[in-house]
């Protein structure tokens, strides 16, 4: 019995599936040996740095010396109170800035009203330097943990306003033109249109929060703290601990990657029918 022609150059399919799972399976590695590769590339020149060309303690320290630094650090358990510190600092001014900054961001979005009210305070507040507002709150809330929290809020709420807003009135007309053709009221086209609609930038804005305010838990702590990474990074400056300040710059980093990842594993669960939407579309 003859086999039905094919295509000339072209693979069975048994071998197209084969194909195509040996060439997954190296992208998946090379996502991950590529950013170790270039990680391992920065430590050894970091360490030869240090040994060969900035060899004044007193500018530059090599890695294997800031590592020594951290694991002192680690063993007293000051490393551990100024991380957690830093850490909570974080979190409190984050949380509040999501809450707040999507509540604003939905109302701005959908009220031209409000908008016109408040488009140019925001504007005018996001475009101050942080520097010249943070030493006027911890004079007012003093240099606890609650201050620092609202220089973090300050930081972050407004990426995260502007993006929601902006999400808000990109809403494709057509998707809101056809909920209202079926009776839809103006809190379920809020709702169940402009919402999700504006999942994505809000997302967005608030992955942009957390990069902001984590500086602003280094700029609050720079100016009045009792402990903190930015209090260690401040000490260790004063004192010329320079292996010390390198800890503490690289804790904020790992800090900022950590949270950065978990907010974009939080965006692909969430627009998780986006893609496939799209795949059933293609």
């Amino acid at each position: 019995m003859e086999k039905p022609n094919q295509p000339a150059g072209s693979l069975p399919p048994v071998a197209a599936e084969a194909d195509s799972s040996e060439v997954a399976v190296p992208r998946n590695w090379r996502g991950i040996t590529r950013p170790l590769t270039t990680l391992v590339i920065i430590l050894i020149g970091w360490e030869v740095i240090g040994r060969y060309v900035l060899t004044n303690p007193l500018f530059f320290a090599p890695l294997s010396e800031v590592a020594e630094a951290a694991v002192q650090l680690w063993s007293t358990g000051e490393l551990q109170k100024h991380i957690w510190v830093s850490f909570s600092e974080l979190m409190q001014g984050t949380f509040a800035a999501i809450v707040f900054g999507i509540a604003a961001g939905v109302g701005i979005g959908i009220s031209q009203r409000v908008r016109d009210y408040t488009e140019i305070y925001i504007t005018a507040l996001y475009a101050t330097p942080l520097v010249a507002v943070t030493p006027l709150l911890i004079l007012w809330l003093g240099i606890g943990v609650f201050s620092k929290a609202a220089v973090v809020f300050l930081t972050a709420v407004f990426p995260i306003l502007i993006n929601t807003a902006a999400g808000i009135r990109s809403t494709d007309p057509l998707l809101i033109e056809v909920a209202r053709s079926f009776c839809g009221t103006r809190s379920q086209i809020i709702t169940k249109v402009m919402l999700p609609a504006a999942v994505p930038f809000m997302l967005t804005g608030i992955r942009l929060g957390i990069g902001r305010g984590i500086v602003g838990v280094v700029v609050g702590e720079l100016f009045g703290a009792r402990a903190g990474l930015g209090y260690l990074i401040f000490t260790s400056g004063q004192t010329f601990e320079v292996p010390a300040l390198f800890v503490g710059i690289l804790a904020l980093a790992a800090m900022g990657v950590g949270l950065t990842f978990a907010a974009q594993l939080v965006e692909r669960y969430a627009l998780r029918w986006r893609r496939s939407t799209e795949m059933d579309g293609s």
